[in-house]
């Protein structure tokens, strides 16, 4: 297999549709092995639209090149009470990222 898959979470705010289904974003990255590129995405955003447009927000992404681009890219456009949130499991996907790529 070529790929791993790794899982960032954070809390949701308040009066979000999600929130009555998860108190949390999950975010998850399937990344190319040998170039740590996002192959494939999923949040756990509640409408099918929001989750899609994630997905190919974050989708092809070198997680090599760091996380702030990525950031910067949620920030520009994604304008939903999820953007914090969206971020901070972003954040904690990197984390992740590096601890697998140290070894």
């Amino acid at each position: 297999m070529n790929t791993y898959l790794i899982a960032g979470h954070a809390k949701l705010p308040q009066g979000m549709a999600a929130r009555n289904i998860y108190d949390s974003i999950t975010i998850t990255v399937e990344l190319d092995l040998k170039y740590g590129v996002i192959v494939e995405a999923s949040c756990t955003l509640a409408t099918e639209h929001g989750r899609e447009f994630i997905r190919q927000l974050l989708r092809g992404y070198c997680l090599k090149d760091g996380i702030e681009e990525l950031i910067d890219r949620v920030q520009k456009y994604y304008r939903g009470k999820a953007s914090q949130a969206i971020q901070a499991g972003l954040k904690d996907v990197y984390a992740q990222f590096e601890s697998v790529s140290v070894k």
